[in-house]
């Protein structure tokens, strides 16, 4: 009998989550019916989504949402033999039954001195986010100035790397100074502590005094007030996150933004990335490509074991990763 340990909520989260609102609970698997399948989590992903979904995905005593790669160790389904490597959304689990549903295999073309975790980072989700956001969103020309926000987070880092892949000057904002020795290190132009400057606006005219034309958005709130002002005309808005906001109980209020965007003709478009679910292959064809070719530079934030996953999360949504947040089982 294999025994799963998984991380449940204990109550939804009031403002920032915390550690009494986890809990790890142990289950006995059944023995497995024909067509089925017995997974073994590897390396677990946390990410910024799972705060907002939480609240409207899961209900007091769920599996805390999330996805892993895992490996097959025990099978009754043909299709799927022992010693596969998935993508699945089992969410925060060691081990887990599958009849095959919604298990997507690594690329056949994966490198054997790439790590698996970064199906779950600059080959996985973040990376798909950050190459159809920029590229069919923003829409980034040679020349063009492009500003990334969380910029040494797993989506940010790489949508600044695909950019300057593009031929653009790329701003990057992050929240301490070892965030922005790793921006300049990955081929960030201009990069700035949000934390430490005295104004927002100064320092996005600093950096770029001509504007921008590019802004990828991870955050929101009082950064996405300052960076609409300093956008040029017909310029072009990307809204990916909006981690900022995500453990405020009572919705801020900030300016309107309605004057900038009818008097600079801009462009604003959140999206999510399952919207490109049918062109996956595509983006990580490519992602592995600029990896092989040392254009993409990746860097993983490892939390070691399972017992540390809240921790992890926490963390991560504190702004503690530099890069991509996964926890090593």
């Amino acid at each position: 009998m294999v025994v799963a340990k998984s991380w449940t909520m204990v109550r939804h989260f009031e403002g920032a989550p915390k550690p009494e609102d986890f809990k790890l609970v142990n289950t006995e698997l059944p023995s497995l019916k024909d067509g089925e399948l017995l997974l073994e989590s590897e390396f677990l992903s946390v990410d910024p989504y799972i705060r907002p979904y939480s609240k409207e995905k899961l209900k007091e005593g769920d599996i805390i949402l999330g996805s892993q790669v895992a490996r097959v160790v025990e099978s009754n389904n043909a299709a799927f033999p022992v010693g596969g490597y998935y993508v699945a959304y089992a969410g925060w689990t060691t081990h887990f039954i599958s009849d095959g549903t919604g298990l997507d295999a690594l690329p056949s073309n994966w490198p054997d001195n790439l790590p698996r975790s970064l199906a779950l980072g600059a080959v996985g989700m973040p990376g798909v986010t950050a190459y159809y956001g920029l590229l069919e969103i923003c829409k980034p020309k040679e020349g063009d100035v492009l500003l990334v926000n969380a910029a040494a987070g797993a989506v940010g880092s790489l949508v600044g790397q695909i950019g300057k892949i593009k031929g653009c000057k790329v701003v990057g904002s992050a929240g301490s100074d070892e965030k922005l020795t790793f921006l300049k290190e990955i081929g960030f132009d201009e990069a700035f502590n949000y934390k430490t400057v005295s104004s927002l606006a100064e320092a996005l005219k600093t950096a770029s005094p001509e504007g921008y034309d590019c802004y990828f958005d991870n955050v929101g709130g009082k950064f996405s007030d300052a960076a609409l002002q300093q956008m040029k005309d017909f310029g072009r808005i990307t809204v990916c996150g909006a981690i900022s906001q995500y453990n405020d109980s009572v919705p801020p209020s900030g300016p309107y933004i309605q004057p900038y965007i009818l008097f600079k003709q801009l462009l604003m478009q959140g999206f999510l990335v399952w919207t490109w679910k049918n062109r996956y292959p595509e983006a990580q064809k490519q992602l592995l490509q600029w990896i092989a070719e040392g254009k993409l530079k990746y860097h993983e934030h490892i939390t070691n074991g399972f017992e540390n996953m809240p921790a992890g999360f926490i963390g991560m949504l504190k702004g503690e990763n530099v890069g991509k947040a996964i926890i090593i089982v």
